[in-house]
């Protein structure tokens, strides 16, 4: 829990060099791993996001065979947006959060599979770190977003371990 806090306090740290205000709330469904997301303004450019859905796993083992799993899980971010004036500047859009940014990230999944048989013998794993995301939302309406990060995993049995995240998501902008 502490090292959640001290990314938190961090990234909320970046904070004081905002400008003018250009964040906006918005409401999404994604597709990939379907999940509803809605991300609200804090600051000139920050944003809390709060994502809930469910994701997919699939493994194969020579030993074990292969097996799956769908796996409900709640994602929170806090995103600074730091590129706006220079997209701007290019002519590109920046209505609807369509800009990078970086983000502390924290997430907790389930363990348990609501579909398929692969269970892990946790209850729940949970993951904390920084990342660089981007998101675009055309004028369609349709959305893109990518997260890179390094962080922290870890799960109710004490076990704790350095974890990469790589999270992609197609949907739709429903409403701002």
């Amino acid at each position: 829990m502490k090292h959640f806090l001290f990314v938190l306090a961090l990234i909320a740290s970046l904070n004081i060099f905002s400008q003018e205000t250009t964040t906006n709330n918005q409401f999404s469904l994604n597709l990939l791993a379907p999940s509803a997301e809605y991300e609200f303004s804090v600051s000139d450019r920050s944003t809390i996001d709060l994502n809930l859905g469910i994701g997919f796993t699939y493994q194969y083992s020579s030993l074990f065979g292969e097996a799956y799993g769908i796996y409900p899980g709640f994602e929170a971010q806090y995103r600074y947006y730091y590129n706006f004036e220079k997209r701007a500047d290019k002519g590109k859009k920046t209505s609807e959060n369509s800009a990078n940014y970086i983000t502390g990230i924290a997430s907790v999944t389930s363990g348990n599979a609501i579909i398929g048989d692969l269970d892990y013998e946790n209850d729940y794993g949970a993951f904390v770190g920084p990342a660089w995301g981007l998101q675009r939302v055309y004028e369609s309406g349709f959305k893109l977003n990518l997260n890179l990060g390094l962080g922290l995993g870890f799960n109710d049995s004490g076990d704790t371990y350095v974890k990469p995240l790589f999270s992609f998501q197609l949907g739709w902008l429903v409403a701002q």
